[in-house]
Parts: structure tokens; C-alpha cells; sequence
């Protein structure tokens, strides 16, 4: 970013853009995802997954081992987005102010003046979340829920579009902190990597026997189109018998687990789906949408007393609520 964008902007949002045609729509995604399996082999689905929770206005959780690709795949995203792109590597040490900002005095105009901290982007990299301490973490707590800061009384809107993309390393457990509840709920999908096949991996070896992908990468889309398609989405059709559909699910999950589904989820459930209608090609939602979105919208949200993965109970939800 530039010194004059690395100001928060703090005049009226302008208005909203026109919403893409459904075929526009379709079109957009599938140029995106094209542009970044150019430097990701082998992960369509997961770069669906973080278009469904940019066009759903959400935040992504990305688990898994290191060296799979999870920071690579955020970088290509952003790179055909042509958006702005910031990092934050987070730390035992990192502190709530170096991700949102801090208040400096600046002796010539003897007051104060915000100096912006990186989680101002479109596009913001929390890299191994799971290494900083809660205090830190719930940093992210205001903006990934409201897309602004608030320092010292002032509000700050965060740029828009914007989404955090966070991930975590899940094989170090007793060197890392477990993410608050109130985080985690606030992370509207949550997703895997895996390893590659073994022809997956044999290409991107051959793809990175040089320089790597990522710096020759170009947009092909821009910040105004993913405005335009957040409009498309938004206009999608969500019927009553769908909604109770999803009502039904939630309450399902809160009879079998001591934690299930918010509110909150039920609402990303329901976006999600809508952005999934318009990949396609529909402009209202079936249930087949809310069951293609639910594990990966819902699973992280579900906690047992057991060892059941919440995803199984959010599986077994969608086999035994019938659909009405």
C-alpha cells in the first residue's frame, strides 16, 4: 500500500454498485478460479470456497499442516482480484495494536494522529492465527463482524471489499492457543487443504523448477467487480421453506451437541447458499445449495463433549431434518 492508502477512509461509503447478470456472474468466478490454478495445482474446490465466503461478505478459516499451500493460495487469490494485500504473521508476542493500529502523537500538530495497522486491506493474511494469545486474536473480534476498528473512541471502516483469511497450524498443539469461541464463530467457512495426488505434486514441481507462478500472476478481475457480484448475490431469492429448512438444521445441531449452531451461522448458511445458487446459475436457493454449503459453514461451529467431529453432527443433521 501507498502512504495516501494507507489512511483509513473515513468519508461515506459510496453507493451501491449494479449487481452482475447471473451469466456475468458465472463468468467472473470461473476466470478467477482459472487465474489461480495458473499458480495452486490441484485445489478447485478450495478456491471455490474462499469465492463463496468473499462474495458472502465472510471471513475463511484455512487448517492444515505447514506447506501446503495455504499462505500461496490467499497471495493468488488477491493477485486476481487486483486488491490490496496485507500479511499479519501473528506471534506470541504480537500485540492487538500491531493488527488494528495505534494512535501516535505527532509533535508538529500536537495531536494525535491513527496510524492504520495492516488488517486495513481487502484482502488480510492472519498467518498462523493460532500462534498469538486470545487477547491478540480477539483484535480481530470487531472488524471480521463489522468491517471496522475502533481505536481510542474512533471508528475506522476497513476497505471494501474485505475478508480475513486466516490460518492455523494444527499439528503443534502445545505451542499454539486455542481460538476463542467468539472468533470462531465469526469465521464463516472453515477448510483444508490436504496434500497432493501424486500428479498434482509432479506438476508443481514442474511448475516451480524456475521462478515461481505467483510473480508473473495477473488480475483479471477488480475490486468494483467483486462489489458488483456481492450485489448479485445479495438478490438471490431465499424462500420461507428454505429458511425453516435452515432453522430446522440449527436447531438440530443445538439438540445433539452442547454447543451448536448461532444465530450468526444460520445467517452465513443462508449467504452462502445464495452465492452458491448464483454459481449456478439461479437467482433463488434450493436446499441442494444449503446442503452442498452446511459442513463447511457449520462444522467448526459445532462443539461436542465427545470426540465427534462437529461436522458429523452437522452430516448427521442434513440425513435425518427432513426437507419440507
Amino acid at each position: 500500500m501507498t502512504d495516501a492508502d494507507a489512511v483509513p477512509d473515513t468519508e461515506p461509503r459510496e453507493e451501491e454498485p449494479t449487481p452482475l447478470d447471473l451469466d456475468e456472474a458465472a463468468e467472473l468466478t470461473s476466470r478467477i478460479i482459472d487465474n489461480v490454478e495458473r499458480v495452486i495445482v490441484g485445489q478447485p474446490d478450495a478456491i471455490e470456497h474462499i469465492l463463496v465466503t468473499l462474495f458472502a461478505r465472510g471471513n475463511l478459516l484455512l487448517e492444515d499442516v505447514p506447506g501446503v499451500g495455504k499462505t500461496m493460495l490467499a497471495r493468488a487469490v488477491a493477485t486476481s482480484l487486483d486488491c490490496s494485500f496485507n500479511r499479519v504473521q501473528f506471534t506470541p508476542d504480537l500485540l492487538p495494536s500491531d493488527v488494528t493500529g495505534v494512535s501516535v502523537f505527532n509533535e508538529k500538530t500536537r495531536e494525535f494522529e491513527f496510524q492504520p495497522g495492516p488488517v486495513f486491506g481487502n484482502v488480510v493474511l492472519g498467518d498462523e492465527i493460532n500462534r498469538a494469545p486470545p487477547k491478540t486474536q480477539a483484535a480481530l473480534l470487531e472488524v471480521m463482524s463489522e468491517q471496522q476498528v475502533t481505536v481510542d473512541g474512533e471508528t475506522y471502516p476497513v476497505p471494501d471489499p474485505f475478508i480475513v483469511i486466516a490460518t492455523q497450524n494444527d499439528v503443534e498443539p502445545g505451542r499454539t492457543y486455542e481460538l476463542p469461541v467468539a472468533e470462531v464463530d465469526r469465521f464463516t467457512k472453515k477448510i483444508r487443504l490436504g496434500y497432493p495426488d501424486e500428479a498434482e505434486e509432479t506438476e508443481l514441481l514442474g511448475r516451480l523448477t524456475g521462478k515461481h507462478p505467483i510473480e508473473s500472476l495477473d488480475p483479471v478481475a477488480s475490486v468494483e467487480d467483486v462489489r458488483r457480484a456481492r450485489e448479485t448475490v445479495a438478490g438471490v431469492t431465499v424462500r420461507e421453506p428454505v429458511r425453516s429448512y435452515i432453522t430446522r438444521l440449527a436447531g438440530y445441531t443445538r439438540d445433539h451437541a452442547r454447543l451448536g449452531v448461532s444465530p450468526r451461522g444460520a445467517i452465513a448458511l443462508v449467504r452462502t447458499s445464495q452465492v452458491r445458487a448464483v454459481f449456478e446459475g439461479r437467482d433463488y436457493v434450493i436446499p441442494d445449495d444449503v446442503q452442498t454449503e452446511a459442513p463447511t459453514v457449520w462444522g467448526h461451529r459445532v462443539r461436542t463433549d465427545t470426540d465427534v467431529d462437529g461436522t458429523a453432527i452437522v452430516e448427521r443433521a442434513l440425513e435425518e431434518v427432513a426437507v419440507e
